[in-house]
């Protein structure tokens, strides 16, 4: 999400990690409100708005903000990949892939977290490709443990898309997150690749997030400057959570179904 800040990996104590656990809790609880209200006919401005007056009325902000993003939400349809900018004149449509990625700031902390909404009666073929994201999220998390490499991660979400015949997108990855919107280290979701790849350590938080798309994996961005889209016209299924790594396990701080929450169906 966004760019880089060039810095080392950044390791959370417990204090870090029980601030960013309860921005991340605070996300959830937003999905879990704004997610049952998306339907055909509403403007992606109006689903920004919810998401907008939910983490305000709940302390927090924007955390897209401090990337100069114009809006609280990315909502990216279709063939949008990422980073779609909520706009009054955008209308969902039956049969649309709503990708909604949003990240929350609350006192200083950062959670980010991706869910891809299909809305009315949609394509077989996007729901299997949904689904079939929902199972590379769930790979590189079972990847996520003390002691693997980033690579381990990368795999088990590009060998599930490939084997499906899925273009996995290369130009953006996970990432770092916690103490700001993009920190070290890039988590991609194609392998294999070049550059860092890091051993995973107890301390980091990670948000990884397959991109995956029906058709190529080649994208490129549109003349505003944000939304990314597939270059064949294809659909995109983004789908994404924020982890923390422990020495003996790794928590999925951004679950909908953490304890407390109040809870919907995906």
């Amino acid at each position: 999400m966004f760019g880089f800040r060039g810095e080392a990996i950044r390791l959370k104590n417990d204090d870090e990690i029980a601030g960013i656990r309860k921005s991340c809790h605070l996300l959830a609880d937003m999905f879990n409100f704004v997610l049952p209200q998306v339907k055909a006919g509403m403007t992606t401005k109006a689903i920004d708005t919810l998401c907008h007056n939910f983490m305000t009325r709940h302390g927090g902000k924007p955390a897209w903000f401090r990337e100069d993003f114009p809006g609280a939400a990315c909502i990216s349809i279709n063939e949008e990949v990422i980073h779609g900018i909520p706009s009054k004149k955008r209308i969902i449509k039956d049969g649309d892939v709503v990708s909604i990625d949003v990240g929350i700031d609350l006192n200083g902390y950062i959670s980010d977290s991706t869910h891809t909404v299909l809305v009315g009666k949609v394509k077989p073929e996007y729901k299997k490709l949904d689904e079939v994201t929902l199972e590379c999220l769930a790979a590189g998390i079972e990847a996520c443990r003390v002691g693997n490499r980033i690579s381990d991660i990368a795999k088990a979400v590009c060998d599930i898309a490939e084997s499906h015949g899925y273009g996995v997108v290369d130009e953006y990855t996970g990432h770092g997150v916690g103490l700001d919107v993009h920190e070290e280290p890039s988590i991609p979701n194609y392998y294999p690749f070049k550059g860092k790849n890091p051993r995973i350590q107890a301390g980091m938080v990670l948000a990884i997030e397959p991109m995956i798309n029906l058709g190529a994996p080649d994208v490129y961005t549109l003349d505003d400057g944000w939304t990314v889209v597939t270059e064949d016209g294809k659909v995109s299924a983004h789908e994404e959570h924020t982890v923390a790594v422990f020495a003996d396990h790794t928590e999925i701080l951004t679950d909908l179904n953490y304890a407390g929450a109040t809870c919907i169906s995906k």
